[in-house]
């Protein structure tokens, strides 16, 4: 059997990570090496089968404590020679077994993790669930600030319409395994120095599966599913977040033995915009305003995520200033209202001015008083209180 990679390894993370970290590196991983965004990839599609299966190991904490204690061989019994892949481990329970014990691995796994010895086995017939299958999409600011359906075409497991899941030729239906009685695994014995040892293994005959299809469908080579393009229109809400992820519910690869379908997870990227910028549910923007505007005041055209709105400046208004819009900013995701718009205005210096133009521009400054600039007055009453403290400190 080929040596399987530590399943911490295969998600880049450390033993101890937190459900979040796992769910967290899954999420990147499989979006990284997912089939439909790396067709005619067999490495790709490897190395997605391999982050699934640590995923699907790690992500479940029973199977997690097993395979914390006892690696592969916790989680997996055929993996690494079934009992003897515990290289002794077992020499820990006191008091001995006699040679005439038989000893079922299944039930000190089940004592150990809470199973209650001899616990209920999966069914391999039972319901399961179809995986999820992840997405991107690129959107603009204003198609996030204000919704949009989009059609996606993607690639998923579907139930084969010909043996309608089955795995089998029209027809022809799957046989019970005769060597595990369908429940997928069959009970092995081994000598060991504990006596006799027992332990359960995926059937060898039906795969695990507890059938045994004679007659393969042609349509899906016995796998009761094949692979479809299929089109799906994604609703994205009015104040979805570069970030954020949708879940589709029902869109993903079918379930097997009659299960529901998985989920299509739509990971939304926003373009940046040229005007606007986002902070929160708020909306901010820059307008440049000249110099006179400033000083006499001015109606100013502002563009808003609505349109273009009018807004007045007073008298005087000075560099950085910030004005509000309340309800124009983005709409707030499963509550009621919006953020405002944020409106910073930045006083523009003019360049290149020709003689006429500066004389007029001294002759107006010479006009000004002291009283004309608040700030600036501040400024210098503050500067000499400074020089005249320095001076009394040094007399």
């Amino acid at each position: 059997m080929a040596e399987k990679r530590d399943y911490y390894e295969v998600l880049g993370l450390q033993k101890g990570a937190t459900d979040d970290e796992i769910k967290k590196a899954y999420r990147k991983l499989a979006k990284q090496y997912h089939p439909d965004l790396n067709p005619d990839n067999p490495e790709a599609e490897a190395k997605f089968k391999e982050i699934n299966e640590a995923n699907d190991v790690l992500s479940d904490p029973q199977k997690r404590a097993k395979y914390d204690q006892f690696g592969h061989a916790g989680v997996d019994p055929s993996y690494g020679g079934g009992a003897g892949g515990f290289g002794g481990g077992f020499g820990g329970f006191s008091g001995g077994f006699s040679s005439a014990d038989g000893i079922d691995l299944g039930d000190i796994f089940d004592s150990i993790f809470g199973g209650g010895g001899g616990g209920q086995r999966s069914n391999p017939n039972a319901p399961r669930q179809g995986s999820d299958i992840a997405i991107s999409l690129d959107i603009s600011f204003m198609e996030a600030c204000k919704g949009l359906s989009h059609e996606v075409e993607i690639n998923r497991a579907e139930t084969c319409d010909s043996c309608h899941g089955s795995g089998a030729k029209a027809g022809t239906t799957p046989k019970t395994c005769p060597d595990c009685h369908g429940s997928g695994q069959v009970r092995v014995q081994q000598r060991s120095m504990f006596g006799m040892m027992s332990s359960t293994r995926p059937c060898s005959r039906c795969g695990g599966k507890g059938k045994i299809i004679e007659t393969p469908c042609p349509t899906c080579n016995g796998q009761g599913r094949v692979q479809r393009r299929k089109k799906v229109v994604i609703n994205v809400p009015a104040g979805i977040d570069n970030g954020q992820t949708l879940c589709v519910r029902g869109e993903g690869n079918c379930g097997t033995n009659g299960g529901p379908k998985g989920d299509l997870n739509v990971r939304i990227t926003v373009r940046k915009d040229p005007i606007f910028e986002r902070k929160g549910f708020d909306v901010w923007c820059e307008i440049p305003i000249t110099y006179s505007q400033a000083v006499l005041g001015d109606e100013l055209t502002v563009p808003t995520i609505d349109g273009n709105v009018k807004y007045s400046i007073p008298e005087g208004t000075q560099p950085g200033t910030v004005f509000r819009l309340r309800g124009k900013g983005i709409k707030r995701l499963q509550r009621e209202g919006r953020g405002d718009q944020m409106v910073r205005v930045v006083i523009e210096v003019p360049k290149k001015l020709n003689k006429k133009q500066k004389d007029a521009l001294q002759n107006f400054e010479k006009e000004l008083t002291p009283s004309n600039y608040e700030k600036r007055t501040s400024f210098f009453d503050k500067i000499k209180k400074f020089g005249d403290d320095l001076k009394k400190n040094f007399q």
